[in-house]
């Protein structure tokens, strides 16, 4: 009862203060008083604050919730304020000490984030204690200052977690197909989907193989063991309509009728009649070209969105100019048409680019005002940075595309799939990156000032690296033409 007539007191007093009235007539008292920290709170957790600054967190939270208690509990405005303040002041400091973490232990970071997502805490709880432990004796070696014991901690933080990310992919990937193709075996699956359940077998060893060759790359282990687990699963299934299909003595033709049925359904889903005279092929490509034209339809609309708003934005900002000086109207029109009459120009250039390329050769892209040309034909050997002459003549056409936008500077991009470390990743496709920079330097003999090469690894994915036609599309160079 004393606490609610302190509150009320506080909120009577607050609002006899100069200027308050409006304030907390509209917000209750506490809304307001805890805002600034609230957000320093928001902030300093969207950075991730209480993984990477673990001691100025803990102060901002001690803080916070003394406030929070001297609130509920109707104590003394002046010391709430004084809480809230150093609680502030402690969450904006785990931020910034965050946002150094980031910069200084990123791999560490990523190392972490890829033992959360195989559970490694649940399926090996003593590695991951011990990895957690040092990992946060990093941090708080980082935020006193001290760098090289923060590096030190974090090699072994590194370890640990890695050995745990090892072990959960084992019991979570492994075992579990182990048990589906024992399973599978113990039904008799090889009966009727021996090819499948083989395959299954295969990857199965393959993804242990791979885990003993290199223990400290576990995208293609991981990749494999989730291959063998759907196979397994595959073969099962297989098997039961096999049985289905003996038990009720369908004919051969009612087999391969119901398997065309689905096709039928997505063929007529995009507006179009799926006919198997010559099998499936026909229409399965017409399918499949159908969905890449909407992507790249829906890529192009994206991109005209982008464009517009970028000018309502402009126009906006002219008409609140034009507003302001009335007399400069035909010069602020003048301004504004050379700029529609620019975008225009840009799109003209980007849709004679587009005619240079077959679809299996290269996209054009624009973002903002770069353009960007993606090789998707472009392909080099398995671990190589040399380019074969059965590509020179895409990159001839890759030379008459620079053409059409003299004077620009281009930037060279190599990217790859997820599959090997991302030390190699790193280096295979800056590698590939320089090869192409020197390859357009020499022969368009332009100034090698004018053209960078710079290689992402497996940083930039633009599909899913869990398929092989995903990986395919990530294994590529990006010619990024800066805008002038």
């Amino acid at each position: 009862m004393k606490s609610t007539r302190r509150l009320v007191l506080y909120a009577l007093v607050l609002c006899l203060l100069p200027g308050a009235v409006s304030i907390y007539a509209a917000q209750p008292v506490k809304e307001q008083l805890f805002r600034e920290a609230e957000l320093a709170f928001k902030a300093a957790r969207a950075a991730q604050a209480q993984l990477l600054a673990p001691r100025s967190y803990e102060k901002a939270m001690k803080y916070y919730t003394s406030a929070q208690s001297k609130f509920d509990r109707g104590k003394n405005l002046d010391s709430i304020r004084s809480d809230l303040n150093d609680a502030t002041q402690y969450f904006k400091k785990a931020r910034s000490e965050s946002q150094v973490a980031s910069k200084e232990l990123g791999p560490l970071i990523k190392t972490r984030d890829d033992a959360v997502k195989v559970d490694a805490a649940k399926h090996a709880p003593d590695l991951w204690n011990r990895a957690e432990d040092n990992f946060t004796k990093a941090m708080i070696e980082l935020e006193r200052g001290s760098s090289e014991p923060a590096k030190q901690r974090a090699q072994e933080a590194d370890k640990y977690y890695r050995d745990a990310e090892l072990a959960s992919i084992k019991a979570t990937y492994l075992n579990a197909t182990r048990q589906l193709i024992a399973k599978a075996e113990k039904e008799k699956v090889e009966k009727y989907a021996p090819r499948t359940l083989q395959k299954s077998k295969n990857l199965l060893q393959k993804a242990e193989q791979a885990l003993i060759q290199n223990r400290y790359d576990t995208d293609l282990p991981r990749s494999l063991a989730q291959q063998a687990e759907y196979e397994a699963k595959h073969a099962m299934f297989l098997a039961g309509t096999i049985r289905e299909a003996r038990a009720q003595k369908l004919t051969h033709e009612q087999l391969i009728l119901e398997w065309e049925r689905p096709l039928v359904q997505i063929a007529a889903a995009a507006d179009m009649k799926a006919e198997f005279d010559k099998g499936y092929q026909k229409p399965t490509d017409k399918v499949v070209l159908y969905i890449d034209d909407q992507q790249v339809q829906a890529q192009r609309l994206g991109q005209d969105v982008n464009d517009l708003q970028g000018e309502i934005t402009h126009l906006h900002g002219q008409v609140a100019q034009m507003r302001r000086q009335l007399g400069g109207v035909a010069e602020e029109r003048v301004v504004l048409s050379e700029q529609l009459e620019s975008q225009m120009r840009a799109r003209q250039q980007v849709e004679k680019v587009e005619r240079l390329f077959t679809r299996n050769e290269a996209r054009v892209l624009r973002e903002s005002s770069d353009v960007i040309i993606r090789l998707v034909g472009l392909s080099f050997d398995v671990g190589q940075a040399n380019i074969d002459p059965k590509n020179f003549q895409l990159l001839t056409k890759v030379q008459n595309a620079i053409r059409t936008f003299p004077n620009s500077k281009l930037v060279v991009e190599g990217h790859t799939d997820s599959y090997g470390s991302d030390t190699a990743n790193y280096a295979l496709s800056q590698r590939r990156a320089e090869a192409v920079k020197a390859y357009i330097v020499a022969n368009m003999h332009i100034d090698s000032t004018m053209v960078s090469a710079v290689g992402y690894g497996e940083t930039r994915p633009i599909a899913n690296n869990e398929t092989t036609e995903g990986r395919a599309k990530n294994r590529r160079i990006d010619l990024v033409i800066r805008g002038q």
